[in-house]
Order: C-alpha cells, then sequence, then structure tokens
C-alpha cells in the first residue's frame, strides 16, 4: 500500500515539476521581464491621456485590459523572434537556454502560441479600446516580428527600423484612451518620439557589451563594424542630446506641465553625462552605466509625465 501511495506521490510531484517548467518555458518564450517594461510604458502613456473621455467599465479595468492585450500582443513578437532565431540563440551564451533554441519547446508548439497570443492581444485592444489602437498594435507586432528580426543579420539599420516598434508602445497607450471617435493624435506621437530617441542610447550600450556575443551569432547591431568604437560612443552622445530639446515638447504641447519638464531635463542631461563618459572611457563600465542608466530613465520620466499630467 505504502509503495502504492509513494508512487502516486512522485506521479504528481513529476507532473508538477513539468508544469512549472512549462509555466518558465512560456515565460522565458514571450520575455515576460522586456514585456512587461513595453506594456508599461503603454499603461503610462494611457493613463497620461485624456482618458476621462473612454473606459470600458471603470480605469482599473480598463488598465488590466490594456495590460492583458498589450503583453499578449508583446509576447507574440518576442515569440516569433525567438522561432525566427533558434539558431543564432543557440550560439550565444545569454540565450541559449531559451526554450526553442534549446529544444525544449517545439517550433509548432512556439509558432501556435505566438499566432493565438497575437490574435488575440489585437482582438481586445479592437473590442475594447478601438480600431486605431488595433491596427498599430498590429503593425508594431509585424515590424517587430518579421522585418526588424531578419534585418539583424543584414544592417545595423535594423536598429532604426527596430526603434519604430520599439516607441508605438506609447501611441497605443494613448490611443487606446479614446473611443472610437475623434483621436487627437499629437500627444501620442511626442511620446512616440520620447521613447524612439531613448531606445538608441540603451540599445547600443546593450550591444556594446554583448558584442561577442552577437557576433558569433551574426548580428549587426552597433553602428561601427569594427565593434564599440568611440563612434559608436558619439552616436550615443548625439541621441542622448536629441532627447534634449524632444524633452520640452510634453510641457509645449499641453500633455503635462512644468514640473515634469525639469525631471526630463536633468535626465536628458544625465544620459548625455554618461555617453560622454563613455565616449571617454571606452570601458565596459560605461557602457553599464549607460544601460542602467537608460532603465531608470524611461521610467522616470513616464511616471513624472503621469503625476504631473494636464490634459485631464
Amino acid at each position: 500500500m505504502k509503495s502504492i501511495e509513494q508512487e502516486n506521490t512522485t506521479i504528481s510531484s513529476s507532473a508538477s515539476f513539468k508544469l512549472v517548467s512549462k509555466v518558465k518555458d512560456y515565460f522565458q518564450l514571450i520575455k515576460f521581464t522586456l514585456s512587461f517594461m513595453v506594456v508599461f510604458s503603454t499603461v503610462v502613456a494611457f493613463l497620461i491621456a485624456p482618458n476621462e473621455q473612454f473606459y470600458v467599465r471603470d480605469k482599473i479595468t480598463s488598465v488590466l485590459l490594456l495590460f492583458a492585450a498589450g503583453m499578449l500582443v508583446t509576447g507574440s513578437a518576442n515569440a516569433i523572434n525567438q522561432l525566427l532565431e533558434k539558431t543564432s540563440d543557440a550560439l550565444m551564451k545569454r540565450t541559449a537556454k531559451r526554450p526553442v533554441a534549446s529544444g525544449r519547446m517545439g517550433v509548432n508548439e512556439a509558432g501556435i502560441f505566438a499566432f493565438l497570443t497575437g490574435g488575440a492581444g489585437v482582438f481586445m485592444m479592437w473590442w475594447y479600446f478601438n480600431a486605431e489602437s488595433a491596427m498599430v498594435s498590429l503593425f508594431s507586432l509585424f515590424l517587430y516580428g518579421f522585418i526588424y528580426t531578419p534585418l539583424k543579420k543584414v544592417n545595423s539599420v535594423s536598429v532604426l527600423v527596430g526603434a519604430i516598434p520599439g516607441a508605438l508602445p506609447c501611441l497605443i497607450g494613448w490611443l487606446a484612451a479614446f473611443g472610437n471617435g475623434t483621436i487627437a493624435w499629437t500627444g501620442g506621437w511626442v511620446l512616440f518620439a520620447i521613447q524612439f530617441l531613448w531606445q538608441f542610447p540603451h540599445f547600443w550600450a546593450i550591444a556594446w557589451l554583448a558584442h561577442k556575443d552577437y557576433t558569433t551569432a551574426g548580428f549587426k547591431l552597433l553602428p561601427a563594424d569594427k565593434g564599440p568604437t568611440r563612434f559608436t560612443a558619439m552616436q550615443s552622445i548625439i541621441y542622448s542630446s536629441l532627447m534634449i530639446p524632444v524633452g520640452f515638447l510634453p510641457y509645449y504641447t499641453g500633455i503635462s506641465g512644468l514640473t515634469s519638464m525639469y525631471v526630463m531635463l536633468g535626465c536628458n542631461l544625465w544620459m548625455v553625462f554618461a555617453s560622454v563618459l563613455l565616449f571617454k572611457r571606452m570601458d565596459a563600465a560605461s557602457a553599464r552605466r549607460v544601460m542602467f542608466s537608460s532603465y531608470f530613465y524611461l521610467m522616470i520620466v513616464l511616471l513624472a509625465m503621469f503625476a504631473n499630467r494636464t490634459v485631464l
């Protein structure tokens, strides 16, 4: 009797372990942390917009629905990315353990998951919010999954192309704040511009640190063919500097107030400073400073605009 009970316990434990492992694989497939950051910008943009014009039921319900739809669309894009890059991922130390690259998840399973989640996410945007936000979501999914992803092995212009779907979540969140009526696009494009420029120093810092891995996989992501050079650092300075004038737009277009403008100015000056240090020192520590600064930058800037929004 004890033997049968022990066997049942073992089977139950094994099934639980497989379930937990499968859930972890799906979390890796959608790149949960990255997806969460992307959807964070979508939700904050939604809350910055004059969204008192439209709520599905109430503010909390609308935010939860937007978060769920955003996670589905973004997760689908990341799943497509891993499907197309399974061979390249297997060559890199930092990505070799991803579910598709390691063989723990089949291509068909990942493909069906990407199709279902992407379709569900776009449908939710259309059903609960509006056609504009749904169409931009679909465009972003397509551009990231099927244009940016294969382009990474062709030319470093892929970073410019990838920055478009990388910034569209802000526009999507803004558009989702309106019903099926007249939409004021200006504020959405301002938020798009901020996140668009932010991505260049952010991504080049990551590519600087992971250059050997990326080169092994055949990715061309730095602006200089010779790898991390002063040219790359100079590009980071240029784009960080462009963020300064763009940082004044939320105030002058009436999206947010004076306080958030000064917060953004301070953050933008810090990004320039970090990029200048990278140019001077040309080391991994300086690249890491740019990378982590960019993470904090986006969170601080978006929350500052939300806290000091004027389009109520």
